[in-house]
């Protein structure tokens, strides 16, 4: 494998904005997307805050150009996947060799959630379109066609870093001369099945989360679609506006430590983050900002401060939780954050922490809770460590 891999372009849809400028402005005045449930019908509408995005299915299908009985996850990621390809400048994408990589853990579930409603009580109802989709693939082929790509679809599900793994496998693609340009990320949509999901493993927060603070209890579900367009050097000497970044390391580790838990010494954290600088080249020191998991569990934010700690020692670069805002969008989580990371390095953000007020006992630093812009930041680690203790960073440089 040769050649660097760089970011043309990114697009996002999440619970604080429609689009990524509509992200930037409320990062910058601190305002989280959590709120009590809007559009998801739940038992428990009263009881978890939740940062949906601000739209209806209606709304979401004439943003896409796609059909209204279309599954929300997959409105998500077209208009995320859209919105990067447009970022580029690049004409049209079927111009290019071009590979979709799209991550998901729900699919079409939140159609089938609707359509057994109506189906448990009598067979004879319920359209089977509500059902067709069901499965992960099925949403990224779906949008892998609207867009008119043909050389490679792929999906990726592996819990919360499967939109990390996505940007890897990408990249892997295009050093092997097998695509050009990869639109790569994740999507995941609200369901009942994940809200319940997570309530049965107590580990939802009923304020709005605060990762990496003391009084943590748990962390906020959204939903939302995060894409950045990768490319070869050959076609970024093409983009009008140049590249965004470089995507210049990565790795992933999986430590087995539990079904959902990650193992307190961080043994996973700590390998998929120095195994991603050893392939980019970059020393610890030379990191300048770092978009943590933090999802605000006690498992999840103890294990990745303490492997932070562990390869970053007491200097540790300032680092947030942009989850704080977003909530935690599990298979799109990783692919939103890229944008931002990406996004980071071009235009110098560091990303407040929301809601944050005192240090973990554990831990020698705190999150940054302030929104600045014009910072130096050669080179940006993004993390996304998953269940199972699949554990995922990447490395994002000028």
């Amino acid at each position: 494998m040769s050649g660097k891999v760089l970011v043309a372009g990114g697009g996002v849809i999440c619970g604080i904005g429609l689009h990524l400028d509509a992200c930037l402005g409320s990062f910058a005045s601190m305002r989280p997307g959590m709120a009590p449930m809007q559009y998801l019908r739940s038992v428990h509408k009263d009881t978890f805050p939740v940062a949906e995005v601000k739209a209806d299915n209606d709304t979401l299908a004439q943003m896409a150009g796609l059909p209204k009985h279309t599954s929300r996850t997959a409105l998500l990621s077209m208009i995320a996947a859209k919105a990067a390809w447009e970022s580029t400048g690049l004409g049209y994408l079927t111009n290019y060799r071009a590979g979709f990589i799209s991550a998901n853990t729900v699919g079409g579930m939140d159609k089938t959630e609707d359509f057994m409603n109506e189906f448990l009580p009598d067979n004879a109802k319920g359209h089977l379109r509500g059902v067709v989709n069901h499965e992960c693939g099925a949403v990224t082929e779906l949008v892998a066609d609207a867009l008119g790509v043909k050389h490679h679809v792929s999906t990726i599900s592996t819990a919360c870093s499967s939109a990390a793994n996505a940007l890897m496998y990408g990249s892997r693609l295009i050093k092997n001369g097998i695509v050009d340009v990869v639109i790569a990320g994740g999507t995941d949509a609200l369901t009942r099945f994940t809200l319940n999901g997570f309530n049965t493993l107590m580990i939802l927060d009923q304020q709005k989360c605060r990762p990496f603070d003391d009084t943590r209890t748990g962390l906020n579900l959204g939903e939302g679609a995060g894409y950045v367009v990768l490319v070869s050097e050959a076609v970024a000497a093409k983009l009008p506006n140049g590249a965004w970044c470089s995507l210049s390391g990565y790795a992933n580790a999986n430590d087995a430590y539990h079904q959902t838990a990650s193992s307190p010494e961080g043994t996973g954290n700590y390998l998929a983050m120095k195994g991603a600088l050893e392939m980019s080249g970059v020393a610890a020191s030379e990191v300048a900002y770092i978009n943590l998991h933090g999802t605000g569990t006690q498992n999840n934010d103890v294990s990745e401060g303490t492997a932070i700690v562990k390869l970053f020692g007491q200097d540790v670069p300032p680092a947030s939780s942009t989850k704080s805002f977003t909530g935690h969008t599990l298979g799109a989580s990783g692919g939103i954050e890229a944008v931002f990371s990406a996004l980071a390095v071009k235009e110098g953000i560091i990303y407040p922490n929301a809601q944050f007020t005192t240090r973990m006992k554990e831990l020698p630093f705190s999150p940054v809770t302030t929104f600045s812009t014009g910072n130096d930041l050669p080179h940006v680690m993004s993390n996304s460590f998953g269940f199972g203790g699949n554990c995922s960073s990447v490395i994002f440089s000028r």
